[in-house]
């Protein structure tokens, strides 16, 4: 496929994606209201960061008067994941990519443009991902400005019920796959598991969501990989 046919077909993936960040990051408007955001600061941050669970606990330290090292923690923590998404996807590129290709990949990455991106076929083209991101990214930021405008006017429960959206858009990604591999099912099966055991069980529910995620992402996919490994496959030049 050619790269401005992968970029267009980035685009028209995202949209959808775009469709569910612009309800969730609205409700995280709200929450950047309290934290004394105007709607510009909150628009460039949310096109930026794009991570819901970082931006969330960065607008919640900001609202009770945090310093810039609980700031900085806190992002970290939340926000570690992504290392590992990218780690992933330096699987999918072609060998000549150059490094700020993979870099400009690594910014756009979110848990939705990963899941997509790493479901290409083949050796992923970054036009793809950049076409997603081009079209779901400033929905993310716009809905973040919105939230800060409505304010407090909307009752937070019904903001937040729109979020809803996003974990359909996410069981989509995840479910096709699931359903070809055996393994990819078990994995996925593993996580609801274990994650809802981490949410009750006495000291374990004490661990952060995003360091949570970390650890059950890296024990669980190192079991299954021991158990069943993908074969590998010669990669096969595409230029003669």
């Amino acid at each position: 496929m050619k790269d401005n046919n992968a970029f267009f077909k980035g685009m028209r993936d995202g949209l959808p994606i775009g469709l569910g960040y612009f309800a969730v990051s609205f409700s995280l408007g709200i929450i950047a209201k309290k934290g004394g955001l105007s709607p510009l600061l909150g628009f460039f941050s949310s096109l930026f960061t794009r991570a819901s669970a970082g931006e969330y606990a960065a607008y919640s330290l900001i609202a009770v008067g945090a310093s810039f090292w609980e700031l900085f923690i806190i992002s970290v923590i939340t926000n570690a994941r992504y290392l590992l998404m990218n780690c992933a996807l330096t699987q999918k590129f072609d060998s000549k990519t150059n490094m700020f290709t993979r870099l400009l990949v690594g910014a756009c990455c979110t848990d939705e443009i990963f899941g997509i991106s790493i479901a290409w076929p083949g050796k992923l083209k970054p036009k793809y991902t950049f076409g997603a991101t081009v079209v779901a990214g400033p929905m993310w930021a716009l809905g973040t400005a919105l939230g800060i405008i409505a304010g407090s006017a909307l009752p937070i429960r019904y903001v937040s019920a729109l979020s809803v959206a996003l974990y359909g858009m996410f069981l989509a990604i995840i479910i096709p796959p699931a359903k070809r591999d055996k393994a990819v099912t078990a994995a996925v099966i593993a996580g609801f598991l274990f994650s809802y055991l981490f949410s009750i069980l006495p000291l374990l529910k004490e661990i952060s969501s995003g360091t949570r995620t970390i650890i059950l992402t890296i024990v669980i996919s190192a079991v299954i990989s021991l158990i069943k490994p993908v074969k590998v496959e010669e990669e096969v030049a595409e230029n003669e």
